[in-house]
């Protein structure tokens, strides 16, 4: 099984944004009172960074990974888990045997639906910088993890479009059977952005969507996303609706929380909500990004 390492701070991002803490109702809360200037300057600097992803990948959306493109096959034994976890988190691999520079034959991504792309793969040196680049580097006091190997092979990763089996270097470590994984298609057939450096003590404006569904040719777009408690549910409750800002290659969606207006302490407790926002257009091919960090979600589209 294939485990997507998934940021701390992104985490923290989805605890703050959804209120799952014990608050008092009164107090601000994201997304409340309509659409804030803020969370409309960060979704045109999302739409921009968006579309030179798209030019540096040809203007093709074909493949857009959601999430982390370095992940984990197996679980971390004990005596070794709390320096490896880090380590590989923080980007901080060494090749202790000779990789391939070679780059491999075309490859295929298949999505569950049947759809596929041919892509060109990487080789296991490039994927490997890849992977270290991608580190966050915060783990100084760590030790770096051996790669005694690398060989081509396929993982599961979410889409843009719902998950798909795509090429990727499976890379063996020493002192572990935890093997090292990476995505291995080519940063020119893969639409991959970078979000602006994390904050924790200035954050993002905004609520966190996870995923969204459309129809073809429809013109409404649902997103799902983790809130407070439907309205009814009082005195913690809230409703809220969605607001999309859109370009020719995405969608930013905003939700506005519409509280009860209860000011009373609630309990740590999220539930998972849905709102969904108009377009001037059908979705067609574009992305879909939430508002936080300008990050592609996953999109189901129906007849």
């Amino acid at each position: 099984m294939t485990r997507w390492l998934r940021t701390r701070d992104l985490v923290a991002a989805l605890i703050a944004a959804a209120g799952l803490s014990a608050c008092v109702q009164a107090l601000p809360i994201p997304g409340a009172g309509g659409v804030s200037d803020g969370e409309r300057q960060q979704a045109q600097e999302a739409l921009k960074r968006w579309a030179a992803a798209v030019e540096v990948a040809g203007g093709d959306q074909g493949f857009v990974p959601v999430g982390e493109l370095t992940g984990q096959v197996g679980d971390w034994e004990v005596e070794v888990g709390d320096n490896n976890k880090p380590a590989l988190y923080a980007g901080l691999l060494v090749p202790i045997a000779k990789l391939s520079t070679e780059t491999p034959a075309a490859a295929k991504i298949r999505w569950d639906e049947g759809r596929t792309k041919t892509v060109r793969p990487m080789s296991a040196i490039a994927a490997l910088e890849a992977l270290k680049a991608a580190g966050d580097h915060s783990c100084s006091e760590c030790t770096p993890l051996q790669v005694t190997g690398a060989r081509l092979s396929t993982v599961t990763i979410q889409t843009s479009r719902g998950p798909a089996t795509a090429p990727a270097w499976l890379f063996t470590l020493k002192g572990t059977k935890v093997v090292a994984t990476r995505i291995a298609v080519a940063a020119a057939d893969a639409v991959v952005v970078t979000p602006p450096p994390w904050d924790s003590n200035n954050s993002p404006a905004g609520l966190h969507i996870d995923s969204a569904t459309a129809t073809v040719g429809g013109r409404q777009l649902t997103v799902a996303f983790t809130g407070a408690p439907d309205a009814a549910d009082k005195p913690c409750g809230a409703d809220y609706s969605a607001e999309a800002v859109e370009s020719d290659s995405a969608v930013v969606v905003i939700v506005i929380t519409h509280p009860n207006g209860a000011a009373v302490a609630c309990s740590a407790i999220g539930a998972t909500r849905t709102a969904t926002a108009a377009l001037t257009r059908p979705l067609g091919e574009r992305t879909v990004l939430e508002v936080t960090q300008g990050l592609p979600v996953s999109v189901v589209v129906t007849p």
